[in-house]
């Protein structure tokens, strides 16, 4: 009897130190639990740019996270493909397709394979694709069509080639600028994402090859809609007076002046052009010379005629010459006029000029400011140059490029100055190619807005506890299958 009494007591002992150790584990599973959310995942884009000229690949990321519903968007790599623009292929489309193969290549090893099939990638065409839709839409279409089947046999989420307007280049190009520079939004030391109060906006100018634009944010309102792109950024609207001037690209300057001049030298084949340096000579057939929609083609055109330009290094000339293709003087819209007519509110603040216009500057040792007064002497002193001379001092630049940097500064200047009228404010722009590693150019502003239309990844969320509560836990839990354990070991010895 006594000895059943003892195994009673020593068992209601047992089976309430394993209750309240249960209970206690039960509690400090269920107390004081913290939720955390993991860090984003990081995401991809990619955008082509097909212009004029060439084509890159642009590879952008950013985390998971969006901050007022647009991406925090970076520069992650850039690719240039080989060859022209995918304009250039008119007479052989497959090859725009192909050419770009090169490029894929290369996003295919920058991207985790993991993340291939949910990376957006797009292409815009820019001005090239403009002119040739002009001249035939037929080609144009099939040269879409061809670079989009060649990009979407690669594991991508191709979301579709387009053809830009002038105004959306523009607009983006405006939008990458305020972005590099946080005019839109901050990252503070505290590691949080805000909008800087008075930030600084600055307008944009890009020299392409087939057009040139103009975006800024005018001081009073934009008095013609159809000039105005309104945008969406980080929760605020931004009205951006915007033009793009199609044709007036630096490409396709240089080809209306060398078309002024044929038209206005009769039918000789040897024609002085004053912005080429005495010494070089140029010969183009017909046929190449008028293959654009920005020149006039006059009747009976023989397209195998060559005619040959030759230099004269006179940079007075060269002035008179591209006043001929640019208009700074009908205007119908008083002083808020850029030119050959066109509706533009006076310039307001400062203003990053990149593409074309970086290139000649830098080259002419005049990036990223200079006073005009030296500007204004350096170009000069440049264009009355020999070719001899330009070739013993600069042995390393390319001819095609050497040649037109003389025509491509006069013809900057016009724009810039007589143009736009930067005239009293020339010191407000800066001459750019790149900030923080970033290239400026329309498609991270593309890429950024396009954020707006990507679903931002949800983030893993987890539930912990500190570490003393969790050993705690541990402890009471392996006490209370002990005591069981010892429990059962004790009935069954017992009852034997």
């Amino acid at each position: 009897m006594g000895k059943l009494q003892a195994r009673n007591i020593i068992l209601g002992i047992a089976v309430t130190a394993t209750v309240c150790s249960t209970i206690i584990a039960l509690v400090l599973c269920l107390a004081q639990h913290y939720t955390v959310d993991l860090p984003y995942g990081t995401q991809y884009g990619m955008v082509f740019d097909a212009g004029s000229s060439h084509t890159s690949l642009f590879i952008y990321k950013w985390p998971g996270g969006k901050e007022n519903n647009t991406g925090i968007v970076s520069q992650e790599k850039v690719c240039e493909v080989d060859g022209g623009g995918i304009s250039s292929y008119k007479q052989n489309p497959p090859a725009a397709g192909h050419s770009l193969q090169q490029c894929l290549d290369v996003a295919k090893a920058t991207i985790p394979v993991g993340q291939q099939r949910s990376c957006p990638l797009y292409l815009g065409a820019t001005a090239g694709m403009r002119l040739l839709r002009l001249q035939d839409q037929n080609v144009t279409d099939l040269i879409m069509e061809e670079v989009a089947k060649t990009i979407k046999s690669y594991p991508f989420d191709f979301r579709g080639a387009h053809i830009l307007s002038g105004m959306e280049e523009g607009a983006y190009g405006w939008v990458t600028i305020n972005y590099i520079l946080e005019g839109f939004i901050k990252h503070t030391f505290e590691g949080e994402w805000i909008q800087p109060k008075g930030g600084r906006i600055l307008g944009a100018l890009d020299l392409g090859g087939g057009s040139t634009q103009i975006a800024f944010t005018p001081k009073d309102p934009v008095k013609q809609s159809d000039s105005e792109a309104v945008l969406q950024l980080y929760g605020h609207r931004y009205g951006v007076y915007t033009h793009s001037y199609l044709c007036y690209g630096k490409d396709q300057a240089m080809k209306q002046l060398q078309a002024y001049l044929v038209t206005t030298s009769g039918p000789s084949t040897t024609i002085m052009h004053p912005c080429y340096h005495a010494g070089f000579n140029l010969t183009l057939t017909l046929g190449d010379l008028y293959d654009s929609p920005c020149v006039s083609k006059p009747g009976n055109v023989d397209p195998d005629k060559s005619v040959t330009f030759s230099g004269t290094s006179d940079p007075n000339q060269c002035q008179s010459l591209i006043e001929k293709i640019v208009n700074i003087s009908k205007c119908a819209h008083g002083s808020e006029c850029g030119f050959n007519g066109v509706y533009q509110p006076p310039v307001h603040g400062e203003f990053f000029a990149f593409s074309a216009y970086y290139y000649t500057f830098d080259f002419l040792g005049l990036a990223p400011q200079a006073p005009l007064p030296k500007v204004t002497s350096t170009i000069e002193t440049f264009c009355k140059k020999s070719w001899d001379t330009l070739l013993v001092e600069n042995p390393g630049t390319k001819e095609k490029y050497l040649r037109d940097y003389c025509a491509s500064a006069k013809y900057i200047m016009m724009i810039l100055v007589q143009g736009y009228k930067f005239n009293e404010t020339w010191d407000k722009i800066y001459f750019q190619r790149k900030v923080a590693d970033t290239d400026i150019g329309w498609t991270l502003g593309y890429m950024l807005n396009l954020t707006n239309l990507i679903p931002s990844k949800h983030p893993l969320v987890v539930t912990g506890v500190q570490r003393s509560q969790w050993a705690a836990e541990v402890f009471f839990i392996v006490f209370a299958l002990f005591l069981s354990l010892v429990m059962v070991i004790s009935l069954i010895f017992w009852s034997s």
